[in-house]
C-alpha cells in the first residue's frame, strides 16, 4: 500500500485491532485478532504485529503507534504512566520507543491517579479522541466496560476518575456463580431492567440480599432467563452509579464504548433523568491514536 501513511494499534489484554490509515486520514485496512497481553510473551508481541501487517502487504518501513496494555509492565514495553491531572495531547510526548522492533513502533502512556490511586491504558487516547473532535468539551465521561471508568474532563486534561468492576461482577456472577443456572439462555427484558435499577438506586445496601434472589425466583416462579440477565444487569450498574453519583448528578454524561453496553448505561441514566449521548468507540480511538502519533512525530493532522 503506497499510500500508507501509519499503523494504529489498540492492543488489550484479550485481543487487538489494527488499523492501516493512510496519508489522508482514511482507513485503508484493518484486522482483528484474539492475541492480546494476556496471551502473549514479551517476545511474542513483534512478531504479532509483523505477521498481521505482512498479510495486510505493510512495508516495514511503516511507523506504528500503539495504545492499551502493550504499554505495561507485563506488556510488550512498559510506557510509564503521566499522573493526573495530565493533558491528553501529552499522551504523544510521552510515546515509548519499543527498542528492538522490527519497524518504528511507539507505544502510548497510560494515566495514573495517586489518590485515590487508580489507573487507565487505553480510555486515555480515547478521551483524546473526543477532544480532538471537540477541543473545548468539559464533563463527564464514562467507558463502559469489564473496569468502567468515570472520567472529569476539564481544559483539555483527565483531572480525576473513578473505576468499577460492574463488567468483571457481571461476568462472575452470569457465567460462574449460582446465579448462572438462571442464565443458560440469551435475552433481555427492559421493564426487568429499570425495576432492578430502581431497587438499586433507591435502596443501594440491598442489592447483596437481592442477587441470591435471581436464582430463587426462577425456582420457585418460573422467571426467564431473559428477566434474570437484565436484573443482574440492573441491580450492578444501578449500585455502581450511587457510588459515582457526582459524577453524573446534574450533567449530561458522554459514553464511550461498545454500543449495546452504551445503550444499556443510557437507559439506566434516563430513569435517574440524566441525559447523555454514545460516541463510536472505534472512531474516537482511531482519532486518539492519530492525534498522538501526528504530536509524536511532530507533523501537522491529515
Amino acid at each position: 500500500m503506497t499510500d500508507t501513511y501509519f499503523v494504529a494499534v489498540d492492543w488489550g489484554t484479550s485481543g487487538f485491532r489494527l488499523w492501516v490509515i493512510g496519508r489522508d486520514g482514511s482507513v485503508l485496512d484493518s484486522t482483528t485478532a484474539p492475541l492480546g497481553m494476556s496471551r502473549l510473551k514479551r517476545n511474542d508481541f513483534d512478531r504479532v504485529l509483523e505477521e498481521s501487517l505482512d498479510k495486510l502487504g505493510i512495508a516495514q518501513d511503516v511507523p506504528a503507534i500503539i495504545c492499551g496494555m502493550a504499554g505495561a509492565a507485563q506488556g510488550w514495553c512498559e510506557a510509564p504512566y503521566l499522573c493526573a491531572p495530565t493533558r491528553l495531547d501529552a499522551l504523544g510526548e510521552g510515546a515509548v520507543s519499543v527498542r528492538g522492533a522490527t519497524r518504528n513502533v511507539h507505544i502510548l502512556p497510560g494515566v495514573k491517579q495517586m489518590a485515590p490511586a487508580n489507573v487507565m491504558r487505553g480510555e486515555e487516547t480515547q478521551i483524546a479522541g473526543l477532544l480532538h473532535a471537540e477541543p473545548s468539551f468539559a464533563g463527564t465521561v464514562c467507558l463502559p466496560g469489564t473496569h468502567t471508568k468515570w472520567v472529569q474532563v476539564k481544559d483539555g486534561a483527565i483531572q480525576h476518575f473513578e473505576t468499577c468492576m460492574t463488567g468483571e461482577q457481571f461476568a462472575f456472577f452470569s457465567q460462574t456463580s449460582v446465579l448462572s443456572h438462571s442464565m443458560i439462555l440469551d435475552g433481555w427484558s427492559d421493564n426487568a431492567f429499570r425495576s432492578a435499577v430502581r431497587l438499586a438506586t433507591q435502596d443501594p445496601v440491598a442489592v447483596p440480599r437481592r442477587l441470591f434472589s435471581i436464582r430463587a425466583d426462577m425456582l420457585v416462579r418460573d422467571q426467564d432467563s431473559a428477566t434474570a440477565r437484565a436484573t443482574l444487569s440492573g441491580l450492578l450498574i444501578g449500585q455502581e452509579l450511587m457510588s459515582v453519583v457526582h459524577y453524573w448528578r446534574d450533567q449530561s454524561v458522554t459514553l464511550i464504548g461498545a454500543p449495546p453496553l452504551c445503550e444499556i448505561y443510557l437507559m439506566a441514566l434516563d430513569f435517574l433523568g440524566v441525559g447523555g449521548r454514545s460516541l463510536d468507540v472505534e472512531t474516537t480511538t482511531l482519532a486518539g491514536l492519530a492525534a498522538a502519533f501526528h504530536i509524536q512525530t511532530g507533523t501537522v493532522h491529515a
